[in-house]
């Protein structure tokens, strides 16, 4: 039976079967539950611009995770559990970032206040070009790369997986895993030597 005619339940059931989730009934069961991922990080984030790299990451969790849920019958509350978990890890890391200080405020001493009196930090007009010009060719050059090597540099630089769980996921060893990503850094590197040069 094609996954869009299974209940929700089969589809997690055919999702717990065999080495890893059945593709086509993982997609159907993010489709019918992705606006409920949305609701939920709405609610928790109602301003974050960015929250849908937050969703990203909680459907990797579940794709990872999906064969330890033991009772299919609570999955809504399980990802949602998921969702939450991940805002809350998020925003703690967030918080650990401290607010940027107010140039226009008084600079506060032991004996009294003090105005600001210190050095620009930020780049220069022609760094800050140079730095954009960088990462946008590095953009470029990561959408030529081969869908494969570009999926696996990305699970690897970007979202941070290890590479059993690059492995887990694209349903290749591990030793495709370390090639793809090892071709794909010596790509990078060649078409952003000018750069690196520099």
């Amino acid at each position: 039976m094609p996954p869009d005619k299974l209940s929700n339940y089969d589809l997690i059931l055919r999702c717990q079967e065999g080495v890893q989730p059945d593709r086509a009934a993982f997609t159907e069961l993010l489709r019918r539950y992705q606006v409920h991922v949305d609701k939920v990080l709405y609610h928790l984030a109602p301003d974050w611009q960015d929250r849908s790299d937050l969703a990203q990451e909680i459907w990797i969790r579940v794709y990872r995770n999906i064969k330890r849920l033991q009772e299919p019958a609570k999955f809504r509350g399980w990802l949602s559990r998921i969702a939450t978990n991940l805002f809350y890890d998020e925003l703690r890391k967030r918080k650990r970032v401290k607010p940027p200080l107010s140039l226009d405020a008084p600079r506060c001493i032991d004996d009294g206040e003090v105005e600001w009196e210190i050095p620009a930090e930020l780049p220069g007009p022609d760094d800050d070009l140079s730095t954009r010009e960088f990462y946008d060719c590095l953009n470029e050059a990561i959408a030529d790369l081969p869908e494969v090597f570009r999926t696996t540099i990305v699970l690897r630089e970007i979202e941070g997986l290890a590479y059993e769980e690059i492995a887990e996921i694209t349903g290749v060893s591990l030793g495709t895993v370390k090639s793809r990503i090892a071709r794909a850094r010596q790509r990078l590197q060649s078409q952003l030597q000018p750069y690196l040069n520099s």
